[in-house]
């Protein structure tokens, strides 16, 4: 063990210059005089005690006894544990060599197994944390000051769903060392409330940006509007600029300065009554988290892990209040460092033997520490080569992991949680998961928030989904305003993203959001009120973003058929983007159809150099259904602004041709509207129906839940059976009983009589044979007759003939065509059958046991 002489020195500087800190000695008394005051429980017995339901036969030879290398490094740590003691009397025991769930004494780096597994999920630490906190339950260290007895194997922890803070780091650094980054297992010291798992004091990650976001963006604006005002001028100083910015500004800025200090003493005041009790254990709590180092995986800086909860913390986080020691599956290091003050100051180079003690002098720390001089430069390379070799002999490796290879399956993935279900409560928040298909409705997260910290009166509540054949991804019932928001996946009819409303009775006040991209009309909002409908589009080729249609109350509650009336339009206003193809004096801007007054109003695009855009204004006729009439159109009908005076003034023609077009434009809108009003029907008539009946998508791939396709397996192989036993009895039934009644079905046949029935029979098969083949015949001759006959009609009325004629034309020759390929295909396979189905009736015939006396 050429590593404990190395290690002394280092632990006598070390204690010679904390024995020369007075004050570490004051405070350590202090702390010894309050645990004096403070009554520690015995420890629990579950955290001594195997496991009674998990049978010790069961494990592999390694769980249950130790190899040579292994109980020479237990004699080293022991030996290292004896110095450490007797040089530092005064600090807690190193976390060395626990008992596994076998009773057997293992080197905690052992216990690390890094283990790569087959899931996405697990190739980046986000996810390894978010599956070990959700899938493991915590057991508290009984006492918390004191190191668990126990370590137990990721693989037992992984069976029972749970561990103490020390299992749960072993499990989560054995993924994160598989999936290639550069981990470590801390024990240390930790505040109370992450050491108990206590997150009702911690706001919730879900929700959405606090208070003191809109805090910070207030001292932003104050910082912008209150600047310091000039010095005094000195008396032959050049003289500063007037200050030049608004009084009214500097007001509006003392103002947020005092409401934002008023907001800031409230908020301090609430925090103050609402944090929890002095802990009279603070600094003392034992608790285990995991180190992430710079370097693989691209990691920039270094970070801390929290096991329990998943999340993740700098360096420098005052949740962390000491550090002992740090291990990864090749080497253990004690930590030298002041920790009196947290691990804010702390470093974590771990080739600083000044900072961290290694225990076993491996090759990184060799690479580190041996420092080739001047006089060795100058010897040759073979005695060089020689040095390496026996240093390298005298190196103790870490024995290899002890722990079988841990594999996690797809329904852990899925169900994560114990039992399938977790409550984590938060500062007025719970959040409640879920394993998918548990609820029928598909509910895999729910989020409740309270306005007090006993979380007893509810206040907003937010719902995920998963698996849902309506694609619902999320739901937000405000019961407080009774509004209710949805939001959906893509996939979903008429390409609905979001909706928002009150209730799903048609003519109220909703919101429906729209993946634009999906829809034909680019359609990506819509937002209706009993009186409004209001609609913007995206990237349309026609350039229209936005219409807005107001309606007046109808007369009729329902029409004859029991429907409701459709309500009657009054005003329609569209607005376009601009057309850089045209003109700007003729680029339509707008447009506004009001129905009650017989007007369009059009508004063109403002010219660049100008600050008023051109405008028309038409009267529309009485009697449009004769607008051919002369006197229909007159130019007061017509109110036009150009923007250039010596512009000349639109010809009646045009501006009656205009009037038409915007006519039967209006026509098409109104058209449109009945079609928004449908679609929004049918779309609440289907979410009714979804929210009676909820359906959950099963993949096909997932053979364990999806009964349609467990039915449908079966009705193949019912099926098969059955198509088999018919073949059979078809197998089974006599061709020659037709022709052996024709002689009376005599019991014994004579050599005439068998000719005869062989001749008969083989006629009879040859005329089905060629009658097939006429019919087929038959068929591709009228076929082609029939196409020659349309294809003379087509080249005798092509230059009258209109579009929806040429379609249909070119839909039967596509279908003519098809019908006349396969008559010849099942011509030429007839023909070619037909001989080997003669020769196989013979060779039957032939092999018939009534015939075959006579025919041999």
């Amino acid at each position: 063990m050429e590593v404990l002489p190395e290690v002394e020195p280092e632990m006598e500087g070390a204690e010679q210059e904390e024995a020369g800190e007075d004050e570490g000695l004051r405070d350590l008394q202090e702390l010894e005089e309050m645990l004096s005051r403070v009554h520690v429980a015995p420890r629990a017995p579950h955290l001594l005690e195997p496991d009674p339901g998990v049978d010790q036969r069961e494990w592999p030879s390694s769980y249950r006894e130790n190899s040579s290398q292994e109980n020479l490094l237990l004699a080293m740590a022991e030996n290292v544990r004896c110095q450490y003691a007797h040089l530092y009397p005064d600090r807690r025991p190193l976390f060395l060599c626990p008992e596994n769930e076998c009773g057997v004494k293992k080197f905690v780096s052992t216990t690390l197994r890094p283990t790569l597994l087959p899931i996405p999920e697990l190739y980046h630490w986000q996810g390894c944390a978010s599956f070990v906190s959700d899938f493991l339950s915590l057991e508290l260290l009984d006492p918390p000051i004191d190191l668990p007895k126990q370590l137990r194997s990721p693989t037992w922890v992984l069976k029972t769903q749970r561990g103490s803070c020390f299992d749960f780091s072993t499990l989560l650094c054995s993924l994160l060392l598989g999936a290639g980054y550069d981990a470590y297992c801390v024990s240390g010291y930790a505040v109370k409330e992450m050491c108990l798992l206590n997150q009702s004091h911690q706001e919730c990650p879900l929700l959405r940006p606090s208070i003191s976001e809109e805090v910070a963006e207030q001292k932003q604006e104050v910082r912008r509007y209150s600047a310091k005002a000039p010095r005094d001028l000195q008396r032959y100083s050049v003289k500063a600029p007037r200050d030049l910015r608004s009084s009214f500004e500097l007001r509006q800025a003392e103002a947020c300065a005092v409401q934002l200090r008023t907001q800031q003493d409230a908020q301090g005041l609430r925090e103050e009554s609402e944090s929890p009790p002095p802990d009279p254990l603070y600094g003392l709590r034992i608790h285990c988290w995991v180190l992430v180092l710079p370097g693989n995986r691209e990691v920039p800086d270094s970070f801390f892990i929290e096991p329990l909860t998943g999340q993740s913390y700098p360096t420098t986080s005052n949740q962390f209040l000491g550090i002992e020691c740090i291990w990864n599956q090749q080497n253990y290091w004690v930590n030298m460092q002041d920790c009196r003050f947290g691990c804010a100051e702390m470093t974590y180079d771990l080739g600083d033997p000044v900072k961290w003690e290694y225990l076993l002098c491996s090759s990184m720390c060799q690479s580190l520490l041996l420092v080739p001089d001047t006089k060795r430069q100058h010897e040759t390379e073979d005695e060089d080569e020689e040095e390496e070799a026996k240093e390298e002999q005298k190196v103790f490796h870490m024995p290899p992991s002890w722990v079988m290879k841990i594999h996690i399956s797809r329904e852990d993935m899925e169900n994560r949680c114990p039992g399938g279900r977790k409550l984590i409560r938060y500062r007025k928040a719970t959040v409640e998961m879920f394993a998918p298909y548990l609820l029928k409705n598909g509910l895999v997260r729910k989020l409740t928030t309270y306005d007090d910290l006993d979380c007893t009166q509810a206040n907003t509540v937010t719902e995920w989904y998963r698996h849902r054949h309506d694609q619902l991804q999320q739901r937000e019932p405000n019961k407080a305003s009774s509004v209710t928001l949805e939001q959906f996946n893509p996939g979903r009819s008429y390409a609905l993203k979001s909706h928002r409303y009150v209730t799903l009775l048609s003519e109220t006040e909703r919101q429906m959001d729209f993946y634009s991209h999906a829809r034909p009309d680019s359609l990506a909002r819509r937002v209706e009120t009993p009186c409004e409908m209001t609609e913007t589009f995206d990237s349309r080729p026609d350039f229209l973003y936005y219409r807005h249609v107001v309606f007046s109350k109808r007369v009729g509650t329902n029409s004859p058929g029991g429907t409701p009336e459709q309500r009657p339009v009054q005003k329609v206003v569209e607005r376009f983007h601009r057309d850089r193809s045209k003109p700007a004096a003729q680029d339509v801007a707008e447009r506004v159809f009001l129905l009650s007054e017989d007007r369009i109003q059009v508004t063109y695009h403002r010219e660049e150099d100008r600050i008023i855009p051109a405008w028309q204004d038409f009267v529309k006729p009485h009697n449009v259904g004769t607008s051919q009439i002369p006197h229909a159109f007159t130019p007061q009908m017509v109110s036009t602004f150009q923007v250039d005076p010596s512009e000349k003034p639109c010809k009646n023609l045009l501006l009656y041709e205009t009037l038409m077009a915007l006519m039967k434009e209006e026509e098409n809108v109104l058209i449109r509207i009945r079609e928004s009003e449908n679609e929004v029907r049918a779309i609440l008539a289907a979410r009714e129906q979804e929210e009676s009946t909820i359906e959950l998508q099963i993949s096909i791939y997932d053979t364990a839940r999806n009964e349609k396709a467990g039915h449908h397996r079966e009705e193949l192989e019912r099926t098969a059976e059955e198509e088999r036993l018919r073949r059979e009895e078809e197998k089974e039934l006599d061709v020659l009983a037709p022709f052996l009644a024709r002689h009376g079905d005599p019991e014994s046949l004579t050599r005439e009589q068998a000719l005869q029935i062989r001749a008969d029979c083989l006629s009879h098969l040859k005329q089905r044979l060629i009658s097939r083949a006429n019919r087929i015949q038959s068929c591709f001759e009228k076929e082609t007759q029939e196409l020659q006959q349309k294809q003379l009609w087509y080249q005798k009325n092509e230059p009258t003939m209109t579009k929806d004629d040429e379609d249909s034309y070119l839909s039967y020759c596509s279908d003519a065509l098809f019908r006349i390929e396969v008559l010849k295909l099942r011509l030429s396979r007839h023909k070619d059958g037909a001989a080997q189905r003669y020769l196989a009736l013979d060779e039957r015939l032939k092999q018939d046991p009534r015939l075959a006396l006579h025919l041999s």
